[in-house]
């Protein structure tokens, strides 16, 4: 349940939790307060633990230049800690840092590992069926494997052929394609887990998750049947927030360890993850000729510069959509 927001006792006067206050106060998505935080508080150990209100634009500098110089970091990860800093000043502690001026990293973005068609395909035959159908989703659809796991029921579109994704990188929405040849395979994992749910109920369980302060909104859309989860748990955890127990969705440790070992069973000798489906769906788009505009939108990337990262894979483009795990 990690990605559900820590609780913050009402008027603290810790300093993360004013700041995380804030950071909810303005609408941001929860991935987004974790990762400001994190490098806040890396800030502050790198000077001391001195609160930012003793340190000004120098101390930002040195510490730019620190994660490249002494950390190595790819630009993207000094830009991520630059926005972390900029939030904090800027907006936080009103103290606008102006002009910077830092050593940038020399260390660029990683061309994508990609598996071949038939390299996905071995690798899922060697899941078992549940963890296959994710991995499927992951690289019919382009999913991250969060996105993957949050799924719930009514993000399902069958007539229209289309996965919506709630809330993904950045908070943002976005619909994806829905591969024909998972539809009957997700229709029973759907029922599946509706059948657990009913369990639930009658359990005097039953009651999801729901993010943004919708249960107070719709107070019965916990128990309702569309807001539950594709993949639910095996079991019922505690939540610590509120005390309830609640079938949350599968963790993300338990499909990274079944993707690892169906990369070993499968032979693949690449250094990939869950997250080079992902890849390999907008590398098969490229293949297909699909334009970069297009796989943009699928994949839910704000800035076509990200996108096209995969041009250095392949060298395509066209138009046109088709789910490629559908070849």
């Amino acid at each position: 349940m990690d990605e559900i927001p820590v609780p913050i006792s009402a008027g603290s006067t810790r300093f993360l939790d004013q700041l995380r206050a804030h950071i909810r106060s303005q609408g941001l998505a929860y991935q987004t307060e974790k990762t400001y935080v994190h490098w806040i508080v890396h800030y502050i150990h790198f000077h001391g633990k001195r609160h930012p209100n003793e340190l000004g634009v120098a101390d930002v500098e040195n510490f730019l230049s620190h994660l490249s110089l002494n950390r190595d970091v790819t630009k993207n990860t000094q830009r991520i800690a630059l926005n972390a800093l900029a939030y904090l000043y800027n907006r936080f502690l009103d103290r606008p840092l102006g002009d910077l001026d830092w050593k940038p990293a020399r260390r660029q973005q990683r061309i994508p590992t990609v598996f071949t068609h038939q390299e996905a395909t071995d690798i899922i035959r060697q899941m078992p069926p549940v963890y296959a159908l994710m991995a499927k989703l992951m690289y019919g659809s382009g999913l991250r494997i969060s996105e993957c796991l949050r799924l719930r029921i009514k993000d399902i579109d069958f007539g229209m052929q289309t996965i919506v994704v709630r809330e993904g990188k950045g908070s943002k929405d976005r619909t994806t394609v829905l591969p024909e040849s998972v539809i009957g395979p997700l229709q029973q994992q759907i029922e599946q887990a509706l059948v657990l749910h009913r369990q639930d109920l009658a359990e005097g369980l039953g009651r999801v998750y729901l993010p943004n302060a919708l249960a107070r909104k719709y107070p019965d859309a916990e128990t309702a049947p569309e807001w539950q989860f594709v993949f639910p748990a095996p079991r019922l955890s505690l939540d610590p927030r509120s005390g309830d127990w609640r079938r949350h969705h599968v963790i993300e440790r338990s499909l990274q360890k079944a993707v690892k070992e169906a990369i070993r069973s499968a032979g693949v000798r690449k250094k990939a993850s869950c997250h080079t489906f992902r890849h390999s769906f907008a590398t098969r788009l490229l293949e297909r000729g699909y334009d970069l505009r297009t796989i943009q939108t699928l994949l839910g990337h704000s800035d076509i510069t990200t996108t096209q990262i995969y041009t250095h894979v392949v060298k395509k483009g066209a138009l046109g959509v088709c789910s490629p795990i559908d070849i």
